[in-house]
């Protein structure tokens, strides 16, 4: 995959952390079997911890062999079968996207979060037949909604509850029993299946082998706006899964074997968790542990119980016990590494961290259609400030000329490209936009920065008008949108800010129509029926009139100033 040296130079080669190699041999043994294959090997040990209920790498197999012979057997799932998983953090996910791959699917990641718009178009595009979700009320919902109106066919629920330890089931179920939907009363309860019917069947044989070529059949179609803000399927192959779990095993040393805990509280339907914080540990046999969603108190108390050592995190994350001060540090003894990604992580941050935890703190760069690290600082050995480290293992990487797309020499600014086994297959029925998305071969990522003379990584800005807000994407465009639905906006537009706690914050800037009013908090209102709460706007500034270039297009330059102008006039003197 990765051009030979003669054809371009990889000066991070030579100044790699000590034991690391660039060429390694790379696994590309489908993710599933090498799970299964630690499942084999310590069945003893304890592979998950939902909140203090625990499950054993035997009972793991188990159930990840039993669903997906069911999903052969009784849904018909087979090599290409889309499936679409909507679900938190939880055991549920695991056994589901592990048994989707081994009985050939392909998992389809959906956030919870996400509207039901945003729903119908990955699953319309996707084509998946077959969803598997909860039974809490706010998603069971949504997936009742596309099953109503005929985007799935048929859903496989899960029964929360049902996943928690003894005394917090009782609880949940004296406590929050409003928090679920009736499932057996719903109006598509004919085509709804119960996940723990389905994983206690005794199906013969269970599962169906099935003939995977790891190079080109897709494990997983993750949804991306990539450059343009239109969500689209990047196919990651099983190869490309595999070989992105075996560079950062490369990259990470021992890091990512027993004894080894892995404290898992970004979700996995986002690729950076999917990959760090359930396919490399449990393909180690290293148990991750998991809870459903980030709550201060709770989150410090697993700390506390679990004792784990590996911290996957967003700098929102990071930013939030930084600023929990010395009430955070008793529970954060026991972390030795502090991997950030999905976003920059400000000097700010990491000082703030430094008060709280003495944990290595490694900054990583990558992208959905890399599946989807390409760079990390060293997980061993401090790394140089501000850089996002050196690529991994098999990885090459380039900086291209925007105005010219020549290559540009070492310490000159350029758009960041990468080749790799670890870049996607294409993008899903989307001939244009993979071409689009590859120079040459090589992945543009859209991110603006350059290299040093010993290999390491800095970023400075982006091409794309991508904010990225607590790790997630959020796309202007889809802001805007929604905003031009308002009967009294004429003009918007919207651009990324810096935010204190999320990273960036989406905000918008409005021109209204002659004669009309309306305040911030009722165009907030109005885009709530339509964007989730990531992508609502921070603020909402009104202006007369709205910058523009020579040829009419409206123009985010000026606005950035603007706000900085705003946000400068507003600090103290």
């Amino acid at each position: 995959m990765a051009i030979n040296s003669a054809e371009h130079e990889r000066p991070w080669v030579a100044h790699y952390p000590p034991g690391i190699e660039w060429d390694v041999p790379i696994d590309t043994t489908p993710v599933h079997e090498q799970v299964l294959r630690a499942c084999a090997a310590a069945p003893d040990a304890d592979a998950l911890d939902f909140l203090g209920k625990k499950t054993k790498f035997r009972d793991l197999a188990r159930q990840i062999d039993a669903f997906a012979g069911a999903l052969q057997q009784k849904f018909g799932v087979k090599k290409g079968t889309r499936v679409g998983l909507l679900l938190p953090n939880t055991p549920f996910f695991v056994v589901a996207y592990y048994a989707i791959l081994q009985a050939g699917g392909t998992v389809v990641n959906c956030n919870p979060l996400y509207t039901v718009s945003e729903l119908r178009h990955i699953v319309g595009n996707a084509g998946a037949e077959l969803m598997i979700t909860l039974d809490l009320k706010l998603i069971f919902e949504k997936a009742e909604k596309l099953v109503s109106e005929g985007h799935i066919k048929r859903l496989i629920v899960c029964n929360f509850p049902g996943a928690l330890p003894g005394a917090k089931k009782l609880l949940f179920k004296i406590a929050k029993s409003g928090d679920l939907a009736k499932v057996s009363a719903s109006p598509i309860a004919d085509r709804i299946a119960d996940f723990d019917a389905l994983v206690g069947l005794k199906l013969t044989p269970t599962p169906t082998p099935v003939s995977i070529d790891a190079a080109t059949d897709c494990a997983v179609q993750q949804y991306t706006g990539g450059t343009t803000g239109v969500p689209k399927g990047a196919m990651l192959s099983h190869a490309n899964i595999a070989a992105q779990v075996s560079q950062i095993n490369y990259w990470g040393g021992h890091l990512f074997h027993p004894p080894s805990r892995v404290i898992a509280v970004l979700p996995f339907f986002h690729i950076f968790a999917m990959t760090t914080c359930m396919n490399l540990p449990l393909s180690g046999g290293v148990q991750v542990i998991m809870l459903p969603r980030f709550e201060m108190r709770a989150f410090l108390d697993t700390m506390t119980r679990t004792g784990a050592n590996v911290l996957l995190a967003v700098p929102t994350l990071i930013q939030a016990l930084a600023k929990h001060g010395e009430k955070s540090v008793p529970h954060l003894q026991s972390l030795e590494v502090t991997v950030s990604g999905g976003a920059p992580l400000s000097d700010e941050v990491r000082a703030n961290w430094s008060k709280v935890s003495k944990s290595l703190l490694a900054e990583g760069y990558g992208l959905t259609e890399a599946s989807p690290v390409v760079c990390c600082a060293a997980l061993a050995v401090p790394s140089k400030p501000l850089s996002i480290g050196q690529p991994l293992p098999g990885t090459d990487i380039r900086f291209i000329d925007v105005e010219t797309g020549k290559l540009v020499p070492l310490g000159e600014r350029g758009e960041l490209q990468v080749k790799g086994p670890q870049v996607m297959v294409g993008y899903y029925n989307d001939a244009e936009a993979t071409r689009n998305a590859f120079m040459d071969g090589w992945l543009r990522t859209g991110d603006v920065g350059y290299m040093d003379e010993d290999g390491y990584v800095f970023l400075v800005d982006r091409i794309k008008d991508l904010i990225i807000c607590s790790g997630f994407n959020v796309y202007p465009r889809v802001i805007e949108e929604a905003l031009m639905h308002h009967p009294a906006v004429e003009e918007t537009n919207v651009i990324g800010v810096p935010d204190e706690y999320r990273g960036e914050a989406p905000v918008a800037y409005v021109k209204l129509k002659e004669g009309q009013k309306v305040t911030d908090g009722e165009l907030k209102t109005f885009l709530g029926e339509t964007l989730n709460k990531i992508e609502m706007p921070k603020e909402i500034i009104f202006k007369e009139e709205l910058p523009k270039t020579l040829i009419g297009k409206l123009s985010k330059k000026e606005l950035r100033e603007d706000y900085k102008g705003r946000k400068k006039s507003n600090e103290p003197a």
